[in-house]
């Protein structure tokens, strides 16, 4: 397939169609409101545990285990993944796998009932093991699909694509939940909804999956000499770019910086739905409420990167991102004190106005600092693994501060340390970027 195709764009942007259903349903809306749901302890809400193959934990303590799990395994094996993807030119074979992997662990997720707990958290992590595997693999297309000038907009492509399908399915959920029996689903059954909802992901991501997969191509082109074993070579690569970039101190300083509020910012948008189920919206019939609330971020968070993205442009990307740190240090403090149902309102707004700008900030500020080079692709996946590590960190803590305390409002406080100490590493940040040197970091 010629590069630059207009079809591999489009079937490479129907993957993002595909899977972003997964990112919206499972990980961020109906998942984690019906796992609370049917682990909550009805009669004292605080002393929610669950028994997880003999161990009594707290029901979101767990889940979050779950997942920093998943992410930690996700962090060690994406450098071995990407060595693949780059030497062996038979990436589709892998995505395949992962697809069928994340699919078909979420259909089983339609037999997740209140009495089947260990089987709900095994085939949860394995779709996010599936999802962000896979994931490895669509990116590293990227540039065989597209040439360099037109790579922004093909992944933008990819995006908008994947922000539309997730939409439309969840909206399809949506409606399911509210009135099964339109469906011929038996309105008796109150988990009916969600697990069907669950499938309708499996079957989604793995269907339109297949239109990427045919117009991908099988193999693609080996790019680069192998500098050591397969299986170690993408943690060499890894090794090289991290020396090289203890030798840029802007370049270092902000790594750490995003490092820190990266175990805030990404565990506060994983666990913001268990949270809000479990203190705002703790009533069955309050679901929806929650739902849409949730995809109204997602709406925001659109805007907020547009809003940054300007502010950027007036005073420079790093003053835009420790703006934005402090929005974070006082959203932890609101949601530690937010009780009503209008307050979380007004703190979601807030939150999707910071949540899609600090990320994409994050991005563009990060390709400004690197140092001239070929090697794009290592460089970015040194990103990707300390954001993964990242968040393994920043769910593990989570959910042992609430082990520990007994309350999820503590862990949010926990959170906001690491946030604090991310404004004061950006301002030392900012001392690194000279005008002189980084020209398009300044307004």
């Amino acid at each position: 397939m010629m590069k630059g195709s207009k079809k591999a764009e489009n079937a490479w942007a129907m993957y993002d169609w595909a899977n972003s259903s997964y990112n919206l349903v499972i990980t961020s809306t109906i998942f984690p409101a019906y796992y609370v749901a049917i682990t909550t302890n009805k009669v004292n809400p605080d002393q929610s545990y669950v028994n997880f193959f003999g161990l009594e934990i707290i029901n979101t303590a767990l889940q979050n285990y779950a997942l920093g799990f998943v992410f930690l395994l996700v962090s060690i094996t994406s450098p071995i993944l990407s060595s693949i993807a780059d030497y062996r030119g038979n990436k589709k074979a892998f995505m395949r796998f992962f697809t069928l992997m994340g699919a078909m662990s979420c259909s089983a997720l339609f037999f997740f009932t209140p009495e089947k707990v260990e089987w709900g958290i095994m085939f949860f992590s394995l779709a996010a093991v599936g999802f962000w595997s896979s994931w490895v693999f669509y990116n590293s297309y990227l540039p065989e699909i597209a040439y360099p000038q037109d790579r922004d907009r093909v992944s933008a492509k990819g995006y908008a694509y994947g922000y539309v399908g997730s939409v439309i399915l969840q909206i399809i959920c949506f409606v399911i939940l509210l009135k099964p029996g339109w469906f011929g689903l038996d309105t008796t059954d109150k988990t009916i909804g969600a697990r069907v909802s669950f499938l309708l992901v499996g079957l989604w991501w793995f269907g339109f999956a297949q239109i990427a997969f045919r117009a991908l191509p099988s193999n693609t082109e080996i790019n680069k000499k192998m500098k050591k074993n397969i299986l170690v070579n993408g943690f060499h690569e890894l090794k090289l770019v991290w020396q090289e970039a203890k030798q840029i101190p802007a370049l270092k300083r902000f790594l750490f910086s995003f490092f820190l509020y990266s175990v805030g910012v990404q565990t506060v948008m994983l666990v913001a739905a268990s949270f809000s189920k479990k203190e705002i919206f703790p009533k069955d019939e309050d679901e929806p409420k929650l739902l849409l609330t949730i995809i109204l971020i997602q709406l925001v968070a659109i805007f907020g990167a547009l809003v940054l993205s300007k502010l950027s442009k007036m005073i420079g990307n790093i003053p835009t991102l420790i703006w934005a740190v402090l929005l974070w240090v006082g959203i932890c403090i609101s949601a530690y004190f937010v009780n009503t149902q209008i307050q979380f309102y007004f703190l979601a707004g807030v939150v999707g106005l910071v949540m899609g700008g600090i990320q994409t900030m994050s991005r563009s500020t990060y390709a400004k600092l690197l140092p001239p080079t070929e090697d794009n692709a290592s460089y970015f996946s040194f990103y990707d693994v300390t954001e993964k590590v990242a968040l393994t960190l920043g769910l593990m803590i989570f959910a042992r501060n609430e082990e520990l305390t007994g309350s999820i409002r503590n862990s949010i406080l926990v959170l906001m340390c690491f946030f604090i100490v991310a404004f004061f590493s950006l301002l030392y940040t900012r001392k690194a970027i000279t005008k002189e040197k980084y020209a398009d970091l300044h307004p």
